[in-house]
């Protein structure tokens, strides 16, 4: 216990406030002038006195003092010794498991052994002797921390001589401090999620939580009590089953363990390779995972065993298993449906329900795949086209109208009106090419094609020339010259002064809206 010992009066106070109040051990230090650990020591030594409350009348100061500060009884046989290196492997290797249920099971072997104090405080000294990255009681399996080394090592293209400054990162696991470390081009995206993927595959299987630095790559904004992680960086989370817990800003110790490890890495891999050349990544990685596998099998100086036996031992019966296939990098990005109840992704189209249009989704994409959520519910999946300027186009997205003619294509069309002659087919590749998408232009053809069935395709033909002619190229201004007989009367000639040929009924292209809708 710290400080002076507590008046009898101040620790009756702090008794009453805990067992008849039950007020918890901070508003406890607050209301009587000590500090919470205090508290806690003095309610950890009722306990282990075997106390009730309230006290027994007629205890007095003396007695409660003897039954809270007994003596030390002298030890003259070291069997009652704990066994600080066990306690600390169970510390480590199991959930749930404190120094209080460790102690009883040692005074359940040594009834006559030493107290809870004596054996904390002796444990703790023990623990403090240790290296600072051995202190850390981390559970088996529970943390991952990853950074990049400060140090960089220079790679060389061979053929047009340029240095690349290779980025080195570094995992290392919480409990056993086994350790992965790789060269990568760059601390992007790309880079930053791979390397996490080969350290789950290097580990062969997965932490409860990752521990990164604030960095852009896996923190997309920086807070200290509520960080916003990466869209790319949470979707690797989520296929490996973990968490992202980022280290707080400005708070070393949340990131002990990394900094350690890069310590660890920069002295003992770096360093030595401080002198060679590489001229590629494989080469310089190469080197990296031959001194890894030498700093992993290095004994600990204070501790039995070294990182990979400490690791078998205690970390990898810990960890998931890894899932069935490594993650597959994707890239997301924010898009508001065109009126054509497509979205744009790489220069490419893709459709979404058309009740979707003016909104804004959340794509994901990958190498194969492309996916539109709404509102974290995905409304449409494609396989992924590297055509720019083309539409993939799924049947039950479109709205009903449009569905009518989904079946149909450009090459249909000017198949169907090369069969009736050269002038419709021209009427009708003009149309298509005029249409922002050909698909706006497919009913006006039906109906202008249709026509022939009513007409004959002869007079279609002559109808269609005469369309062309005076720009007229509507399906109501073709029915209007059918229906005319236009198509039989020839246009005057530019040199006829007579009055020009004049036809109420029929207009123009820029009249008819012909737009699918």
């Amino acid at each position: 216990m710290p400080g002076k010992r507590l008046s009898m009066r101040k620790i009756r106070e702090v008794l009453r406030l805990k067992y008849e109040l039950n007020r918890s051990n901070r508003e406890i230090g607050l209301s009587c002038g000590i500090g919470s650990s205090t508290v806690s020591d003095y309610i950890q030594r009722v306990r282990n006195g075997g106390f009730t409350w309230p006290l027994p009348e007629g205890l007095s100061d003396t007695a409660l003092e003897q039954l809270l500060f007994p003596p030390p009884t002298p030890r003259n046989s070291s069997g009652l010794l704990p066994d600080f290196h066990e306690v600390h492997k169970e510390l480590q290797s199991r959930k749930h498991v404190t120094l209080n249920l460790l102690w009883q099971e040692y005074k359940e072997r040594h009834p006559d052994g030493y107290q809870y104090s004596w054996y904390c405080h002796n444990y703790r000294g023990w623990a403090a002797r240790l290296d600072v990255v051995m202190r850390h009681e981390h559970r088996a399996g529970e943390k991952m921390f990853v950074d990049y080394a400060g140090q960089t090592v220079d790679v060389i293209d061979g053929e047009t001589g340029e240095i690349h400054k290779a980025q080195i990162f570094v995992a290392v696991l919480g409990a056993s401090n086994y350790t992965y470390a790789e060269a990568t081009l760059s601390q992007q995206i790309e880079d930053w999620i791979g390397s996490h993927v080969r350290a789950f595959s290097f580990c062969g299987g997965v932490t409860e939580a990752v521990v990164p630095d604030n960095l852009k790559s896996g923190v997309s904004r920086v807070c200290r009590y509520e960080p916003d992680i990466n869209p790319t960086y949470h979707a690797l989370a989520n296929h490996y089953q973990t968490v992202i817990i980022p280290a707080r800003v400005r708070k070393p110790r949340d990131k002990a363990k990394a900094e350690a490890g890069v310590l660890l890495v920069e002295r003992w891999i770096l360093a030595r390779l401080r002198k060679h050349t590489f001229f590629s990544l494989l080469e310089l990685n190469k080197a990296i995972k031959g001194l890894l596998d030498i700093l992993n099998n290095k004994p600990f100086k204070k501790l039995p065993g070294s990182r990979q036996s400490r690791f078998v031992e205690i970390d990898k019966p810990a960890m998931k298993p890894l899932p069935a296939a490594p993650y597959e990098m994707a890239y997301w990005k924010k898009v508001t449906v065109h009126l054509d109840y497509h979205v744009e992704v790489e220069g490419h189209y893709y459709s979404v329900p058309y009740t979707l249009v003016k909104k804004q989704l959340e794509v994901r994409y990958t190498k194969t795949t492309v996916e539109c959520l709404y509102r974290n519910q995905r409304v449409a999946s494609h396989l992924r086209n590297q055509s720019r300027g083309r539409h993939t186009t799924i049947r039950e997205h479109m709205p009903p109208k449009h569905q009518k003619y989904s079946e149909w294509t450009p090459e249909r069309f000017t198949r169907w009106a090369a069969k009736i002659g050269p002038q419709t087919k021209v009427l009708t590749e003009t149309l298509l090419v005029q249409r922002a998408h050909p698909q706006q232009a497919y009913r006006t053809l039906l109906g202008i094609l249709r026509l022939g069935k009513s007409y004959g395709e002869p007079r279609l033909e002559a109808a269609c020339d005469r369309a062309l002619q005076i720009n007229a190229l509507s399906y109501r201004s073709i029915e209007s010259i059918l229906k005319n007989g236009l198509d039989q009367k020839p246009l005057r000639s530019k040199e006829d002064n007579s009055k020009p040929l004049k036809h109420n009924n029929i207009r123009g292209p820029e009249y008819y809206d012909t737009t699918i809708h």
